[in-house]
């Protein structure tokens, strides 16, 4: 019986997985592009800032073509050329990188991870239309696109990122 109902469960995620292209491209989401330059640096975040950390912002894009802004948490001690774990954070529906996420992304850079807290797209500094919407799938997709956003970075170990 268990055995049935995870063939199940299988087939219906391939199937899914399968039409995901499709969906893609009918997309109706914006492709606002969001410059990271333009983005202040200040620190705007409801906890406070670590001096063992530095922190940048970043711009990268879903599968949708929806641009998510997220912070960037390294350790100072980061050496050129040195690797380290990483890790991808959100919160939960609603919730933006200055809080919870933020702030769990920051102490563990403080503790020798390079982190990403981003806002999921249509929340907070992320684009998307219409604002706070709620979509599992879209999600799913955002939580994807910023593992492989941390996979590109020099300084990443390739086999040790988590969300």
């Amino acid at each position: 019986m268990k055995r049935n109902s995870l063939f199940k469960t299988l087939l219906l995620a391939s199937s899914v997985m399968l039409c995901m292209p499709a969906l893609a491209e009918n997309s109706v989401a914006p492709a606002l592009s969001i410059d990271a330059n333009a983005l202040s640096e200040k620190w705007d975040k409801v906890f406070a800032e670590n001096s063992k950390v530095k922190h940048h912002k970043v711009v990268f894009h879903n599968r949708y073509g929806i641009s998510m802004v997220g912070d960037l948490y390294e350790p100072n001690s980061l050496k050129t050329g040195q690797k380290l774990p990483a890790l991808a954070l959100a919160g939960p529906y609603g919730a933006v990188k200055e809080q919870v996420s933020g702030l769990y992304a920051q102490e563990m850079a403080s503790r020798g991870f390079i982190t990403l807290a981003f806002d999921p797209a249509f929340t907070g500094e992320s684009a998307g239309e219409p604002r706070n919407l709620s979509s599992p799938d879209i999600n799913t997709e955002d939580f994807l696109a910023a593992v492989d956003f941390l996979l590109n970075q020099d300084n990443v170990e390739s086999g040790k990122v988590g969300i």
